[in-house]
């Protein structure tokens, strides 16, 4: 990897940056993001991150992005699963065991339709 020398350089690898996240959000790339917190994880979270993982991969879906973040603030809802797909907003996911972690793949990333019964408002509170 190059070296970073100057801020005009930076700025230039900030809008590639910036330009590539939005021709991958066009074309439909999919980000699924699971609250790996201590508060997550207690709650199950890396037991759902697998699943997702597994799952993906049976799929072949090339185009989903599986990623992990730190405590998203709503430790009740553990654990929570992010999904984006495109350009549309994320959608929260609440209390996802392993199996319904398989249901969003299939249903919402595959298939485009919201698992409905485990569906939040994680922005700015919940409404649950």
């Amino acid at each position: 990897m190059q070296k970073i020398i100057s801020l005009d350089e930076l700025h230039r690898l900030k809008v590639e940056l910036v330009m590539k996240t939005n021709q991958e959000a066009y074309h439909g790339t999919v980000y699924v993001t699971v609250g790996m917190g201590t508060c997550g994880i207690a709650a199950g979270a890396l037991e759902t991150y697998h699943a997702l993982e597994e799952e993906i991969e049976k799929q072949g879906l090339k185009h989903v992005t599986l990623s992990k973040t730190g405590c998203i603030g709503l430790c009740g809802y553990e654990p929570i699963v992010e999904v984006t797909v495109g350009d549309a907003p994320k959608v929260s996911y609440r209390k996802v065991s392993p199996e319904t972690a398989r249901r969003i793949v299939l249903e919402h990333v595959r298939d485009g339709q919201l698992v409905e019964e485990f569906l939040f408002d994680a922005s700015p509170f919940p409404s649950l």
